[in-house]
This record gives structure tokens, C-alpha cells and sequence, in this order.
């Protein structure tokens, strides 16, 4: 067995030895007459429908990812050029209709746009497989959308549903919910790898995971229609406005929404410029021969995020400290990834240094989750989380745009210390002037 396959199943037994401690609903004293009951096939956890769905949405995203760029360059030959081009569009697309994505779904409702999420996405998986340059720009426009909608309006969903339910009294906790939501995540790339690699190798063709990528979105696209309920931002029989574009604007002025928004283009803007650079930053620092076993080491990565956060769940549980607090602790530990980074390095410490930044990358989703879903108010709740996106594809675009190609990981890497610093002292700022959680 090779050092990365090993290192691999070590990360997984340590995923195992945390799910195995990981905290339970609390029943409520009200519950426990009910509990002495015998339980039904129909007792099921009251969020099963979102973690179902959730996990449905991103394994068609996650099946997706590694073969996109090779279906376009191999399979399709599109040159450097085109590819670079299509990639700028799904994140530009994504930035312009983040706004407008998110004041629909709080007006019209937000089951019925993830509804729209799950054809829109099967759609862009559809024009991706036709080599017809302008089908593939349309799956491009369709899949920025879409990914507007996964990141923003799902989780709207899920918060307003949370509390519309009150499902506190049923002993859940919406940490744990944010935490559990990053590990279904984490579980399905990893599935979703062993899948697409199956998929290509049985068929002989990239173009496999994205069928079966809609495939599934239609099973989400069922299992929303039958099984959630609608939720809105605003009444939807009430004209719109002044109250509501009042209440977004004056959230959006809050020190501690700007820092969070601050904290969130800078991170997950490095997150997906480590994405794009990683592998040849690997490539660069190895010292072995043969070919690096990528497959391995996607997956080692995922585990390292799912370790971080099951352990989010078991340490957040008794509250030790502040959330903020978590979150700047979560930006210095990524800060230290990229300056390492950025130097000279071997390539047993690249590698665990990429496990670290995704250990941060599965504590960061359920802790800035978790401030969002405080203090940002229901009614306006999709469209500032949309708002909160456009930076952040802006910021992936210039930054992809300047960095020019793979080989200039080092300057990229040094440019992201710097801004997660940057981020670093204005969450910091934020949580000593007012009271985040």
C-alpha cells in the first residue's frame, strides 16, 4: 500500500472513531411519555427530507467537477483558450443573477426556485455533453445560475423551515444541523468520486457522470415536490418594497454582516482557487516517480474535511466558545496554510498542508452557516445571501484572470494569506463592536 492510500485510510479511521461520538437529539421532557411508545417505520428525524436532497443536489454537483475540464479539452478538443472562457462565464453568470436569484425566491417562494434549481442544473448537464460551442457557453450561463441557487437559497430554505417548524423542541440544533449538513457533503464527494471514476472507466466516456447527474437531480427535484413545504422572505399576497428592500439594505450595513461577507469572499474565493491549483502544486512538489495518485488524494482531502467537521459537532455542542470566535481561529489556521504554501516545501508537507486548509474548509461551512442563520433576519434571508456571492465570483474571476495559468500557484497562494489576514482583523473588529455570536 502506497504512503497516500495509507494516509487515506487512516483519515477515514479517524472519521470513524468521530462518527462514532457523535452527539444525539435531546429529548424534550414532553417527549419522553412518547418515548416508552414503540416506533414506527414513519418516526424518521425531522430533517431526513433535507439532508436527502441536500445530499442528491451536491452528488450531481460533486460528480461533475472532476471530469468538466477534461470533457471539454479531451472529448470535445476545445483549446486552453475556450475552456478558460467558459469557466470566466459560469462564475460571471453566477454573479449576476445572485442578486436577482435570491429577492425572487424570498417574493415567489424558495421551494419552488431550489424546484427550478434542480431542471435549470439538468439542463446545463444536458448542453454540457454537446460539442456545439454555443450550447456549451448556454450549460455554462445554467450551471452558474444553479450554483447561485445551491449556495444561497437552499439554506435560506432550511433556516426559515427550521424555526417556521420549531424544531428545537424536537431536540435538534441548528450547529448540529450546519455540521451534519458539511459531513452528508463531504460523504457524497467522496461516494461521488468512486462513482465518476466507475462511470468513465465502465462506459469510456466523460460524459457518463453528467447523466447520471441528472439523473439525480430529477429524484431531488421529487423528493422537494413531495416533501417540503414553502417558505417565503416576504408575504407573497403583500406588495413589495420599502420594508423589505429597508430591511436588506439596513442588514447589510450591520459591521458584523460586512465582516462575515468580507470573511466569506476571501475564504471560499481561496478554496476555489486552491481547487484549480492544487494539483499542480503537487505535481510541482513531488519527489517520487511515476504519477501521483490524484484519486487518493481528492479523497484524503474530503476526509480531512469531514473529520473537521465531526469534530465541529462534538466540540460546538457545549458552546466553549464564541462562533466568531471559531471563525477567526478557522482564517488564521488557512492563513497559515497559504504562507507555508507560498515558500519552499516538501511534498509530504504539501500535501498535509492541503488536509489542514480542508480541515479549516469543514469547520468554516457549518460555523459561518450558523452566524449567517442568526443574523440575518427570514424575510430578507435569499437575497442577502445572494448579495453576499457576488463578490466572491467577481473576486474568483479577477483572480483567475491575473494569475494567468497553473504554474504561478506560489504568487496566488501568497495573495490569499494575505487577504485571508485581511479577513482575519475585520471579523476580529466586527465581534469586539458588536455582539456576534
Amino acid at each position: 500500500m502506497g504512503y497516500y492510500q495509507a494516509s487515506f485510510y487512516s483519515l477515514l479511521g479517524l472519521c470513524a472513531v468521530l462518527l462514532a461520538s457523535q452527539p444525539t437529539r435531546r429529548a424534550e421532557p414532553k417527549k419522553l411519555a412518547e418515548s416508552r411508545k414503540q416506533v414506527t417505520r414513519d418516526d424518521k428525524h425531522p430533517e431526513a427530507s433535507w439532508y436527502q436532497v441536500y445530499a442528491l443536489a451536491m452528488g450531481a454537483d460533486w460528480l461533475q467537477g472532476p471530469y468538466l475540464y477534461s470533457l471539454y479539452r479531451d472529448e470535445h478538443g476545445l483549446s486552453e483558450r475556450q475552456v478558460s472562457s467558459l469557466f470566466t462565464t459560469g462564475f460571471l453568470s453566477g454573479a449576476v443573477g445572485a442578486y436577482f436569484i435570491g429577492a425572487l425566491a424570498d417574493r415567489h417562494g424558495r421551494k419552488a426556485v431550489c424546484m427550478a434549481f434542480c431542471l435549470l442544473y439538468a439542463m446545463s448537464c444536458f448542453f454540457t455533453i454537446i460539442p456545439v460551442v454555443p450550447l456549451l457557453y448556454l450549460g455554462r450561463i445554467l450551471g452558474g445560475i444553479s450554483t447561485s441557487i445551491l449556495f444561497t437559497v437552499f439554506d435560506s430554505w432550511m433556516v426559515t423551515n427550521f424555526r417556521e417548524r420549531k424544531l428545537v423542541e424536537n431536540g435538534c440544533d441548528l450547529s448540529r444541523t450546519y455540521a451534519t449538513t458539511s459531513i452528508v457533503n463531504n460523504l457524497t464527494a467522496i461516494v461521488s468520486g468512486v462513482v465518476s471514476e466507475w462511470l468513465v472507466t465502465a462506459t469510456g466516456t466523460k460524459k457518463a457522470p453528467f447523466w447520471l447527474g441528472a439523473g439525480l437531480l430529477c429524484w431531488a427535484l421529487q423528493l422537494i415536490s413531495a416533501n417540503w413545504v414553502e417558505n417565503y422572505g416576504t408575504d407573497p399576497s403583500e406588495p413589495s418594497d420599502a420594508p423589505k428592500t429597508s430591511s436588506v439594505r439596513s442588514t447589510l450595513k450591520q459591521p458584523s454582516i460586512l465582516a462575515l461577507g468580507l470573511a466569506s469572499t476571501m475564504f471560499e474565493g481561496s478554496m476555489y482557487l486552491f481547487v484549480f491549483f492544487w494539483a499542480p502544486t503537487m505535481k510541482s512538489a513531488q519527489r517520487s516517480a511515476g504519477e501521483l495518485p490524484y484519486g487518493y488524494i481528492f479523497s484524503s482531502f474530503m476526509a480531512s474535511s469531514m473529520a473537521a467537521a465531526l469534530t465541529f459537532n462534538i466540540v460546538m455542542q457545549k458552546r466553549p466558545f464564541k462562533y466568531s470566535r471559531l471563525l477567526i481561529g478557522i482564517l488564521l489556521a488557512a492563513n497559515f496554510c497559504f504562507v507555508k504554501l507560498a515558500g519552499p516545501k516538501t511534498e509530504d508537507a504539501t500535501f498535509w498542508l492541503f488536509c489542514l486548509f480542508e480541515a479549516c474548509v469543514g469547520m468554516y461551512w457549518p460555523c459561518i452557516g450558523y452566524l449567517k442563520g442568526r443574523l440575518v433576519q427570514d424575510n430578507a434571508r435569499a437575497e442577502v445571501y445572494g448579495i453576499l456571492r457576488i463578490p466572491l465570483n467577481i473576486f474568483v474571476v479577477v483572480s483567475l484572470f491575473l494569475a494567468g495559468d497553473s504554474s504561478r500557484f506560489t504568487q496566488v497562494f501568497g495573495a490569499c494569506s494575505v487577504l485571508l489576514t485581511t479577513s482575519f482583523i475585520a471579523v476580529w473588529v466586527a465581534s469586539l463592536k458588536s455582539n456576534m455570536p
